[in-house]
Order: structure tokens, then sequence, then C-alpha cells
């Protein structure tokens, strides 16, 4: 059977939120052959008129089917206009009506935003972009933002998906539920993606994005602790380098990076390490004793809590 995948558009929208998964839905549809076994890709928007995303790619859109119309699946994508397209009463109210009559919606980066506000994903466990987390969590305390992961299946009938490219990742999942996985993974040739990640994978946000401290000490230590991951950095060695007692420097480094010392040496660790297996063919065993992890065991348990998967599946995928 064919499915109607429909993708709203409006000013502002992120291009790529939009454009990735139209082109693998689109390109699946070529991969069956037409006919009745593939997808009606159609991007639409209130008032049918072009919109110009925040790139400033101006993109043509159909206007919003009416109610009643047969729709398999809604891709709410994100960007800066969710602002505005959150206050238009005839987008949410479009939201609201095709939510309700479609197999499935989906919602990618801060098109999360979107689906809350249409009341979707209260008392669900949902992802967006790790830049947006902590404001849709913020206001929506009903809704259990998960930061980490690349997509979440939220309910039965709803999907949310991390930034951008992760709107890719999980539109192919769902041609693979859809059509099989010789499907997918053709598609995925097609399009030049040399794997396919799973949703569960982290967003894998190095630590030179995380927030630098402000005050001079502590954005020291930081950089002594990414220069030396395999170091012992206790807590009494780091809180001497920034000339505070251990308590004090405790309490200001979580308030200035926002997780304590440990955690972060821990995230610093499993980057370096995360480095070293796409880089080298070493050994985990040696990987893990130069990182500062000391067994392979201990660094296999940090890269499944921290990563998702373990550093042998890393490997395989990302080397």
């Amino acid at each position: 059977m064919r499915r109607s995948v429909v993708l709203l558009g409006f000013p502002g929208v992120q291009s790529l939120d939009v454009v990735g998964p139209f082109e693998v839905f689109a390109t699946a549809s070529l991969v069956l052959g037409g006919g009745d076994a593939g997808y009606d890709v159609t991007l639409v928007s209130a008032g049918g008129c072009p919109v110009r995303a925040d790139s400033g790619l101006e993109l043509a859109t159909d206007p919003l089917p009416a109610a009643g119309a047969s729709v398999d699946t809604v891709v709410l994508p994100g960007g800066a206009g969710v602002v505005a397209a959150r206050r238009d009463p005839a987008t949410m109210a479009w939201i609201r009506a095709v939510s309700g009559e479609a197999r499935r919606v989906v919602s990618v980066c801060t098109g999360a935003m979107l689906a809350a506000h249409a009341g979707l994903l209260e008392g669900c466990r949902a992802t967006t972009h790790w830049a947006f987390a902590q404001a849709l969590a913020d206001e929506f305390p009903g809704i259990d933002v998960d930061p980490e992961p690349i997509f979440v299946r939220s309910s039965p009938r709803v999907w949310t998906a991390a930034g951008v490219t992760a709107g890719i990742d999980l539109a192919l999942s769902l041609v693979e539920d859809d059509q099989g996985t010789d499907v997918a993974q053709t598609v995925a040739r097609y399009l030049v993606l040399y794997l396919r990640r799973p949703g569960g994978q982290t967003q894998f946000a190095a630590p030179v994005w995380m927030p630098r401290a402000k005050r001079a000490p502590i954005r020291e230590v930081q950089e002594v602790i990414e220069a030396e991951p395999g170091g012992r950095h206790r807590i009494p060695d780091l809180a001497a380098r920034a000339a505070m007692s251990p308590r004090h420097f405790l309490r200001v480094f979580t308030a200035e990076v926002g997780e304590s010392p440990g955690a972060y040496v821990e995230r610093v660790r499993t980057e370096a390490a995360r480095r070293q297996l796409e880089e080298t063919d070493d050994t985990v065993v040696a990987i893990a004793a130069r990182c500062g992890f000391g067994t392979a065991e201990t660094m296999r348990r940090n890269f499944i809590r921290r990563v998702g998967i373990s550093p042998d599946q890393y490997r395989k995928s990302f080397a």
C-alpha cells in the first residue's frame, strides 16, 4: 500500500529537518519501484505558500490537508520558526487534528516543542536536540526529556528525534519498519550514508561543546583534564591546581560546568576512547589503560552508559 507522508513547513524551519526525512521516504519509493508500495511525500504549510527556511533556502509547499484526509505519517520539523508556528492557530489546530488521524507522528529537533504544545508528549519519554533539551523539560515538566538518544519511540504512535541529521536516522528506521531491512539499507546506500545509527546511540556531544567555566582556575582544570584524559585527576589534586579546598572546588566546579568533576573526567575519558576507537587499531585493553579507565570492563560499562553501545560495537560502526 502507498503511504502518505506529510511534512509541516513554516517560515524559519530548519531545512535539513525537512529535506532529510523527505529524501529518505522519496528514495524509498524509488527503490520500491513506485506502484502501490511506496510513499507519497508532501511538504505543506498554513496557506500553502513558499516558506523560507532559517538558512535562507526557500521551499515550495502545498496547503495543509483537509480534515479527514488519509495521512499515514506526519513529520514536525524544528527550527527558529517554531516559536512563531506555535502561536499560529491554524497550524496548531491542524497538528492536533491530524495527530488524531495519522498512524504516526514524528518530531525532529525542536519540532518536539510543537508536539508538546499539541499535547502529544505528556507523560512520555522524548528527545530533542541536546542544546534545547533543558528548555523543553523546563516548559513541559510532564515530559521525561532525555537529551542523549538520537531518537526515541515516545508512545505507540509518536516518535521524537534529536536535531538535524537524526531525522534521517529516524526516517530510515521507519522505512525499515514499513518495508524491511533490505529496503532501508538500499536507501542508505543510495543516499551515500555509510551507516545507520540505532536510536539508542547518543548524540555524541564532545567535551568542547560543554559550557566553559567562567572562572579561570576552573577553566584551567577543564583544560588539564582534556589534555591528559588518562591522568589520575583526583579531587584533592584538581582542587590544589585551582587553589581551592576540595569541598569548595567541588561546589564551584559543579556550579560552573554543570556536572561534578568526577562526571566530567568520565565524560572526557569516554570521548578520548571514542576517538581512539575510530582512529587506531589498538586493542580495547590498551585504549582503556591509556584513557584512564584501568580495565576494559570499566571502559565497557562507561561506554554503554554514556554512548549507548559497547566499544566493540562502536568500532565496528565508526572506525
